[in-house]
């Protein structure tokens, strides 16, 4: 296969398939990853992470209530007040000191970012959270989780969020998430809220 062809084809498959990865193109065109990559390149097409998080933006649109630096992890898919999901590659900097284990709160940060992310508000306050983490995490595992909204009252968002890593359960929560304009947002007016809601 000449190079024209190639690229022609390596098109054709992002085309098809804008989340495919260059180790599965490699596999498809039978050529090394450094090979597509350098394709890619000459092509300007830009890494499966940034396709998507284009496609994301285009499809789903943007968080009002987080920037990108105060979310963990990447956010992937973004349905305003409805759902999200997030991408968390981890590594050494996460873990523990002694050994190859994910802090737990990182875990949590990614989930609980995300849920506030989904709130369609500019601004977003988590209330309450119950959390149940199903098995560790070591230091390399890529953590996909998955935020859905499963009730709107006012300005109360109770939000569920699944964290898997490949098709592994390992840490679940559910979240009242408020979200408020930012004319109106008060924390103490949070509170009051919460109170008069049953939350605290």
């Amino acid at each position: 296969m000449n190079k024209a062809e190639r690229h022609r084809r390596l098109q054709q498959a992002i085309a098809a398939n804008p989340f495919i990865t260059d180790e599965e193109l490699a596999d498809i065109l039978n050529v090394s990853v450094p090979t597509i990559r350098l394709d890619r390149l000459e092509l300007s097409i830009p890494e499966v992470r940034k396709r998507t998080k284009e496609m994301a933006v285009h499809y789903f649109g943007e968080s009002q209530s987080l920037e990108n630096r105060e979310i963990v992890g990447e956010v992937i898919e973004i349905e305003p007040g409805k759902r999200g999901l997030s991408l968390l590659e981890t590594d050494r900097s996460m873990c523990l000191a002694k050994c190859d284990i994910i802090r737990g709160h990182i875990i949590f940060a990614q989930a609980n970012s995300l849920a506030n992310a989904v709130v369609n508000l500019p601004v977003a306050l988590t209330g309450q959270a119950e959390i149940r983490y199903l098995r560790t995490v070591r230091a390399g595992e890529r953590l996909i989780a998955k935020a859905q909204v499963v009730e709107k009252k006012g300005h109360r968002f109770l939000i569920d969020v699944v964290v898997r890593s490949k098709e592994e359960i390992v840490f679940t929560g559910t979240f009242v998430i408020y979200g408020m304009n930012l004319e109106t947002a008060s924390y103490l007016k949070l509170l009051k809220d919460a109170e008069q809601e049953g939350d605290f």
